[in-house]
């Protein structure tokens, strides 16, 4: 019977914090020439606005979510 499930999982998942970390000093050290700072930050203020508009969770958190979700997409599309 074959087993369908990986024993492991997948490369990618173990390297997400230090890709993270290379994406982000990247974007610090070349600032909008980097490819991911302009989809980050848009992200950023989508989220912010979406915050702005629920009552609970609030531009700060919100902004911080969204440029989150993006910097995510980026590294694993």
């Amino acid at each position: 019977m074959p087993n369908d499930e990986p024993e492991e999982p997948r490369a990618q998942d173990h390297d997400l914090l230090p890709d993270a970390k290379a994406e982000l000093q990247g974007m610090l050290k070349e600032g909008m020439h980097h490819p991911s700072t302009k989809p980050v930050l848009t992200g950023a203020a989508v989220g912010a606005v979406a915050g702005w508009i629920l009552p609970v969770v609030g531009p700060i958190i919100g902004g911080v979510a969204g440029a989150g979700v993006m910097l995510y997409k980026r590294l694993r599309p």
